[in-house]
């Protein structure tokens, strides 16, 4: 091995562990351009039939936002606290349920154990380390919206620094691969939501018409697990089924048919309806991407794994296929 050699493969492995451990950083900075996109999506369509500048667009943007968010607030806030009331005094019951269940089956003994260990909390070591976590949550996503905002308040700059940082040759096809990353992320976070918020309107509707316990915040927790697709809404169905079983396993039957129904026609008709000239993700790609970055980075990084994965499709499209693959003799 040279010395050249053997500098660029130290350089390699220091570079990866400068990465590895601003891993969270990076997390925060790649949600803070997800969330700039989302905000740039709306900035361009308040921008075509407004005369607005784009700061004065983004105020506008934000006001509504908050707004919006503060009749809904009004609307469905007192209503949740109440069901998430409801909820801490369900939960004891569904536990005890489920564990009769299990105690009953012989085979299914040790999963009750197993339960009941996991389920035995003693002591404020969890509660503080909850608290704690849940502090360092919040402070990343406060700077990650800060960071948003500043990064759709002038996104051109950003994009000059980045293709300034391009080698020459290389820089017009930088331009373009912006842009397609920009196009696709776009697309797919407007098809995301408006997926999710019918699937939150559906799901309430159906609950309330089966008479289910918790509807709204049954349907709530639905809808923003669709932005996790394949994991996400299995796991969001766990509430409603658990709840209903409260009452009687026929409503448990009924709620779990329905959020059956109502998830395969989100996932076969209308994501493929609402994505089809945005992004094609394999279920495969999108499901390993979730379990890789969920194990290396946890629940943020089961939440940001789709979108990365729809910039990583446009890079290994644009770069390695076509400028690699397709050129190799």
């Amino acid at each position: 091995m040279t010395a050249g050699t053997f500098l660029i493969a130290l350089t390699l492995v220091v570079l990866v562990l400068l990465l590895w451990h601003l891993r969270w950083v990076l997390l925060v900075l790649f949600g803070a351009v997800v969330v700039a996109v989302a905000l740039d999506v709306l900035l361009v369509q308040v921008q075509k039939r407004t005369p607005l500048e784009r700061p004065q667009a983004l105020a506008a943007v934000l006001g509504i936002l908050i707004l919006a968010g503060g009749l809904l607030g009004q609307l469905l806030v007192p209503e949740l606290i109440s069901q998430f009331q409801q909820l801490g005094r369900d939960l004891p019951q569904l536990v005890s349920k489920v564990s009769d269940l299990l105690s009953s089956e012989p085979r299914l003994a040790q999963l009750n154990d197993a339960l009941g260990e996991g389920l035995n909390l003693k002591g404020l070591q969890p509660l503080l380390g909850f608290a704690g976590g849940a502090a360092n949550s919040l402070i990343q996503l406060f700077l990650m919206v800060l960071l948003a905002i500043l990064l759709a308040l002038d996104p051109s700059a950003h994009r000059r620094m980045v293709v300034a940082m391009t080698p020459r040759p290389a820089r017009e096809r930088m331009e373009h691969l912006l842009d397609e990353c920009r196009q696709a992320l776009g697309g797919w976070l407007s098809g995301m939501t408006l997926s999710a918020t019918t699937v939150f309107l559906l799901t309430w509707g159906g609950l309330l018409l089966l008479k289910s316990p918790l509807a709204l915040l049954s349907a709530l927790v639905c809808g923003l697990l669709t932005f996790v697709p394949t994991i996400g809404p299995t796991a969001a169905t766990l509430l409603p089924t658990g709840l209903a079983l409260l009452q009687s396993p026929q409503l448990m039957l009924s709620v779990l048919v329905f959020r059956l129904v109502l998830q395969n026609l989100e996932a076969f008709l209308l994501t493929p309806l609402l994505l089809r000239k945005t992004v094609n993700l394999l279920p495969t790609v999108a499901l390993t991407a979730q379990l890789s970055l969920g194990a290396l980075l946890g629940l943020p990084g089961v939440l940001l794994a789709l979108p990365l994965v729809v910039v990583l499709q446009v890079l290994m499209q644009r770069v390695v296929v076509q400028q690699i693959m397709d050129r190799w003799a």
